[in-house]
């Protein structure tokens, strides 16, 4: 994976599923986040290991912060909401701050609109319905990694920057 500039971290307000939990923290460790949060989550999330098979506990800090007072993101990191309000800004024609943090809402309801008043962003997946929070948040930092990694404009034609040769992943 190309080197990103900034740093992220990923979290949900009120999520209530274990494994939707441990989901997201393997993906935020896949995807190189820098911590991942809870917020006002019940406390029976101990299961969420069940999910995160790659132990992200041990590789990306996690904080399971009671109350949105509680929380503390580091200094100049942006807030950035995901979710599906009227004037959110669709995530393709979306900048991302180089230092964020995306909070996603609870699986059976939406952020809470004091969540929604410390964001400093609302941004909305262009989907026709909601879609489970932990595919969210991978789409989140898919778009992120895309859009901050320095990668380049994708080709007019189908296929990959070289017409007809695949390139393979360089082992790590």
């Amino acid at each position: 994976m190309r080197e990103l500039r900034g740093y992220f971290g990923i979290g949900a307000e009120g999520i209530s599923k274990p494994m939707n939990l441990g989901a997201l923290l393997r993906t935020a460790h896949a995807f190189g986040a820098s911590f991942t949060f809870s917020v006002a989550a019940p406390r029976a999330m101990q299961e969420a290991y069940l999910a995160d098979t790659s132990k992200s506990a041990s590789h990306v800090p996690y904080y399971p912060w009671a109350s949105i007072s509680d929380m503390a993101l580091p200094q100049g990191c942006q807030l950035v909401g995901i979710e599906l309000t009227e004037d959110a800004v669709d995530l393709p024609s979306f900048k991302h701050p180089p230092a964020a943090a995306y909070v996603l809402g609870r699986e059976k309801g939406d952020l809470s609109a004091e969540m929604l008043s410390r964001c400093a962003h609302v941004v909305r997946i262009p989907t026709r319905f909601c879609i489970n929070l932990s595919l969210a948040g991978a789409l989140v930092m898919y778009d992120r990694v895309v859009s901050l990694g320095g990668y380049p404009p994708r080709p007019i034609m189908p296929g990959g920057p070289d017409e007809g040769v695949r390139r393979r992943r360089p082992k790590p």
